[in-house]
């Protein structure tokens, strides 16, 4: 039988084991806390039922502590020197980009100023010397040679389509359509006017293909087979399209009027806030500089055809006012207020557009380069193209319409007035050859500047495709051996003009693919890959926001 002594000692000496082990574990613990800085006790608090708590430590949770790490903690930002740095060029390129788009705006509205003042000034003259020579040669004898020069023939067709569509719009009553649409509500003189807007654009893209058309028609060589219409209906579509399209400009121009002699203004405000939705549709899609080049091109057009419209408009208020210079300050804000308005878009699509796809603010002076290049190349003899590129918006139904407000707005009577008009014609021919003279001394300027001179001093491609012909193109061929993969390809190769093989603007994507081709099959033969289109390549009529490949 044990003795109840011991084993009550026994039991008091485990009793005092576990006490020191749980102790040593506790001080244990109390060490790490302490190093990784937290430092919690147990405390038990008897009275209060027994309830165990955690304290923290005060001076670890001060709030005057936290409030002085944030006054007082630093960053370095020349660890992320590349990220701010490009930052610092996006802002700097967007305060870059009001002035030059603004230089090629301005040079852009001389080039369509030139074209319009074609029609007015040299157009007639050249139809006159069209129809003497077309008089006159059968009378000498000249047998074999062409009547008229396919240049004289293209005048001759224009001169046509503008009296006929001229004749055809003074049976358009101009008081009963301004009454028309005056009698309207403002929400549907906003509908009319937005869809007027998308049809303008849509007879612009298609119209001058049916110029064109009729162009090449009237004047392609005899010897090839006529697997199309003939010359009148092209002419008669021609003249259907012209007369539409100058009709659509005259409800434009009515509609305007209309919101600057409204008393509240509430439509042209409404007008003016509808140019801003240009911007959603092209700020936040994806742009190529091809693509930037080809709006910045319809911008110009469009800036310019507004100042047609605010032309006539002002021309229609000014003659029901009898002509009161007073009256012309009261349509000067009305004015003012849409120019604005259109530069303000202008200048906020194209930051945002160079923003958001990095695009450089020097890609404007390529397109002025460009668009000057296309000027002077057009100056050369036996040009492939009958005028600048960027005039190659219809200015027949324009000039017609504004002939029919002139003629409309202006009475000529007695032999005076008869001399002012011949004292204007001059004047507006002495315009139109200073700004001809002043714009090509300023693109040859910006040609020499882009370092292009030399592709205007290469042949055309059909001079060097018929002189290789005559030769037989045997040695030539031999001399200049094909690349091996061509052969191999079958596409046809189509000759590409003189201002088609400069000022190419390859992408990033593009450069990238090249580099990893080179690297990659360390001297092979590069796969095939469909060129580039150039600047000069697209087509300025119609604006997208996708890859033009």
């Amino acid at each position: 039988m044990a003795d109840p002594l011991s084993s009550g000692l026994g039991e008091e000496q485990e009793k005092e084991k576990e006490d020191r082990e749980r102790d040593k574990k506790a001080a244990k613990t109390e060490n790490i806390n302490e190093k990784d800085g937290v430092t919690e006790t147990l405390a038990f608090n008897d009275k209060n039922g027994g309830s165990k708590g955690k304290k923290r430590n005060l001076s670890d949770l001060s709030l005057v502590r936290f409030i002085t790490t944030e006054l007082t903690r630093g960053y370095f930002l020349e660890h992320n020197e590349a990220k701010y740095t490009e930052r610092r060029e996006r802002v700097y390129t967007c305060l870059r980009i009001p002035k030059e788009l603004e230089k090629l705006m301005t040079f852009g509205f001389f080039l369509c100023l030139d074209a319009f003042l074609y029609v007015f000034t040299l157009l007639p003259l050249r139809v006159i010397l069209a129809l003497l020579r077309l008089i006159t040669l059968p009378c000498c004898g000249l047998s074999g040679s062409r009547l008229l020069q396919p240049a004289q023939v293209c005048d001759v067709l224009k001169g046509f389509i503008m009296v006929l569509c001229y004749s055809m719009m003074s049976y358009v009553d101009y008081s009963m359509m301004y009454h028309l649409i005056r009698g309207q509500s403002v929400i549907k003189l906003y509908i009319i006017y937005n869809m007027l807007e998308v049809a303008d654009r849509l007879f612009s893209s298609f119209g001058q293909d049916i110029l064109d058309a009729l162009y090449w028609t009237a004047t392609e060589p005899k010897e090839k087979k006529r697997a199309h219409i003939g010359v009148i209906p092209h002419f008669l579509m021609a003249v259907l399209y012209v007369f539409l399209h100058a009709i659509l400009i005259m409800v434009q121009a009515t509609t305007l009027n209309v919101a600057f002699n409204s008393h509240n203004k509430s439509l042209l405000t409404i007008m003016m806030s509808n140019n801003f939705v240009e911007i959603k549709g092209s700020v936040f899609k994806k742009f190529e500089k091809n693509n930037l080049f080809q709006m910045s091109n319809s911008d110009i057009k469009e800036r310019f055809t507004n100042y047609i419209l605010l032309l006539i408009v002002c021309l229609r208020n000014m003659e029901q006012f009898s002509w009161n210079p007073d009256h012309l300050w009261v349509l000067f804000p009305d004015v003012v207020m849409v120019i604005a308005s259109e530069v303000a878009v202008d200048v906020v699509k194209h930051a945002f557009i160079t923003k958001f796809n990095d695009i450089s603010a020097d890609v404007y002076g390529e397109y002025r380069a460009s668009l000057a290049f296309d000027l002077v190349s057009s100056r050369q003899k036996n040009v492939s193209e009958m005028s600048s590129d960027i005039s190659h918006f219809s200015n027949l139904r324009s000039g017609s319409h504004l002939i029919r407000v002139v003629t409309s707005s202006v009475k000529i009577q007695g032999s005076l007035s008869f001399m002012c008009v011949l004292l204007f014609y001059l004047g507006m021919i002495t315009l139109k050859v200073l700004n001809s003279i002043v714009l090509l001394g300023t693109s040859c300027v910006f040609v020499k500047e882009a370092n292009m001179e030399e592709k205007l001093s290469d042949p055309p491609p059909s001079v060097v495709s018929s002189q290789t012909c005559k030769s037989g193109g045997i040695s030539l061929a031999a001399d200049n051996p094909p690349p091996p993969n061509m052969a191999e390809t079958s596409d046809p190769i189509l000759p590409k003009s003189d201002s088609d093989t400069f000022l190419t603007t390859p992408d990033e994507e593009d450069d990238d693919k090249i580099i990893n081709a080179d690297t990659g099959l360390e001297g092979d033969r590069l796969e095939h890959r469909t060129p580039k289109k150039d600047l000069l390549e697209i087509d300025r009529f119609t604006i997208c926001g996708n890859r033009i490949d």
